[in-house]
């Protein structure tokens, strides 16, 4: 199973996840134009998708959907709260799913967890191609039982990483903003997503990269230590998502 980002932070987020003949768009936060232009960095058409994953509504996660699905036909998944937000030229093109109940798109099984986050009815997945699974979270301000049951045992893991605490504590956002932000319904300072690493199973894992990092109030320099320290692993073998250029290809194997 392959994996890539089209980027990932605050100003738009997109991530690929490809086995077979399948190609998963999950979300689509940058505008339609800047999505294609981003596939074909990866080389992919956009012809080439087979669906896509939302995960929730927020506009760093939806901004390009509509047009994207509707010129490609795409179809787009969806928890009922989720699709509820999107608009209403794409509600033909709506596939619901429920976030406990696992489902199949053509070659990939998708297992879908709920996490809190403020938003109608957030998810976020772990992947499988029936022999690997590529764990996604972000966007959630605190972890879960459920959370850490499901990213256990993953083979590549794509993990919210936002901010430093005493960056942000220091910012210039105003105080409503950071409330939200380290909010139990915000997204994960860098210590939460460590602890994550170090609660869970990773004796399987080959892939770690860190997502979603604010720009304004963190820093690869924090984060890169910290799950380094969390694995017992070396610092280059931590990956970045950026917002410019996500990261490229990487893919799971036999071990």
């Amino acid at each position: 199973m392959r994996f890539a980002s089209l980027g990932s932070g605050s100003r738009g987020n997109a991530t690929l996840i490809s086995h077979g003949k399948t190609t998963l768009l999950v979300d689509c936060g940058f505008s339609a134009r800047e999505t294609e232009k981003r596939l074909q960095r990866l080389g992919v058409d956009s012809q080439q998708l087979t669906a896509i994953v939302v995960t929730h509504e927020h506009g760093d996660h939806i901004n390009g959907i509509r047009v994207l699905a509707r010129k490609y036909k795409l179809p787009v998944y969806a928890t009922a709260g989720t699709a509820a937000c999107l608009s209403a030229d794409v509600a033909h093109l709506i596939a619901e799913f429920s976030s406990h109940e696992v489902f199949n798109i053509d070659d990939i099984e998708i297992q879908p967890f709920p996490v809190p986050h403020d938003a109608r009815e957030p998810t976020q997945f772990v992947f499988s191609d029936g022999q690997h699974k590529v764990g996604l979270l972000t966007d959630t301000g605190m972890s879960t039982p459920v959370i850490e049951q499901a990213l256990s045992g993953c083979d590549a893991l794509l993990l919210e990483a936002n901010h430093d605490i005493d960056m942000l504590d220091n910012s210039e956002y105003p105080d409503h903003l950071k409330y939200r932000v380290s909010s139990r319904l915000g997204h994960l300072n860098n210590v939460q997503s460590a602890k994550i690493l170090e609660k869970i199973d990773t004796s399987q894992l080959q892939h770690i990269v860190a997502m979603h990092l604010s720009e304004r109030n963190n820093s690869p320099n924090i984060v890169l230590p910290l799950f380094a320290q969390s694995l017992d692993c070396d610092q280059s073998w931590v990956g970045i998502a950026t917002q410019e250029t996500g990261f490229s290809w990487r893919e799971t194997i036999n071990s």
